[in-house]
């Protein structure tokens, strides 16, 4: 069925959680979607287009093929590739579904909380003992949602103190598009909070693990940054 000439599809693509690229045939990227720009922000233009090559079918049309993902903490389970013609080619990533062993919530020990208000007080701290120049982006129209702000506190403070030898740090925070956690078998979306630097100690990450463990919150440490994936709880 051929959709009517009055939808608008490109809205449709655009807030799709896939990520979805098109390329022309010379790699160039013709179009992204909303989840594909927050993709490039962890891996390149030439590895996706590498990629919808080398999964495209024999024949014009489209091939859906399984196997695992991985580009930082995005992590996806299959993808598709589809061209129609010799001058373009598209290639969408479908999310694996997140697994993480979850505590029962203490409401107790969730309060409603401002995460931007909590994260700036902390960089305040340590930029009052570390001068490193600081790269943040933020998205302000967070809501307050339920989190439990002594632990959460606790964990920034640590976290940060592992980029104490940076001369610079770059820090985000916003929804993760397209990825949910399951807790208490209620879906959340994520809230992703990512530190990076050139590089990072590494006395604190058992600790820092227990904390993030404590709160359902899910952490990615690497080499040279820390991201934590944090449910948003509204209720």
């Amino acid at each position: 069925m051929n959709a009517s000439p009055d939808i608008d599809l490109a809205f449709f693509i655009d807030k799709d959680n896939s990520p979805f690229v098109l390329f022309d045939a010379t790699g160039t990227i013709l179009y992204l979607n909303d989840a594909a720009e927050i993709l490039l922000g962890y891996t390149d233009r030439r590895t996706l287009y590498e990629l919808a090559l080398t999964y495209a079918p024999q024949d014009f049309g489209s091939r859906t093929t399984v196997l695992d993902l991985h580009y930082q903490q995005l992590n996806f389970y299959a993808i598709q590739v589809a061209y129609a013609d010799e001058e373009s080619i598209g290639l969408r990533l479908y999310y694996r579904p997140r697994t993480h062993r979850t505590h029962p919530t203490e409401p107790q020990r969730m309060q409603l909380t401002n995460i931007n208000t909590i994260l700036e007080a902390a960089i305040t701290l340590f930029s009052m003992e570390h001068p490193a120049r600081l790269e943040l982006l933020t998205d302000a129209d967070l809501p307050e949602f339920r989190l439990d702000q002594h632990t959460f506190s606790q964990l920034l403070r640590k976290s940060l103190h592992l980029f104490r030898a940076s001369s610079r740090l770059r820090i985000s925070l916003r929804l993760a598009i397209g990825e949910s956690m399951i807790i208490e078998q209620r879906r959340h979306p994520v809230i992703r909070l990512s530190i990076e630097a050139n590089g990072r100690y590494s006395e604190d990450d058992d600790a820092i693990k227990q904390l993030a463990d404590s709160a359902n919150i899910l952490p990615t440490l690497t080499e040279n940054s820390l991201v934590f994936d944090i449910p948003y709880i509204r209720t």
